[in-house]
């Protein structure tokens, strides 16, 4: 079940306007922005996708992890998915 915009607890995000998504695939060496809405459901959604069971409340704690607690040191997406490996 994918994690979505409505899903989020904060409003406080950007979001693209075009309708076209950047972020697919796999995290990327791609400079994270944890302003970026898009970027962030990208993020819970890929860790999402490789767990067992996740639900809202699981996503939810993501966000929230990395609104609070990230890093200033987690610069790219592929370090803002390894430190929420290790911070869940």
């Amino acid at each position: 079940m994918p994690f979505l915009k409505e899903d989020l607890a904060s409003h406080q995000y950007h979001w693209d306007t075009t309708g076209e998504s950047l972020f697919k695939g796999t995290p990327s060496r791609r400079a994270f922005n944890r302003y970026n809405g898009d970027q962030v459901l990208f993020i819970i959604n890929f860790y999402g996708s490789l767990a067992e069971k996740f639900s809202i409340i699981e996503g939810r704690k993501m966000e929230q992890l990395i609104a609070d607690q990230l890093p200033l040191e987690a610069k790219s997406e592929i370090s803002v998915f390894n430190w929420l490996r290790t911070a869940l």
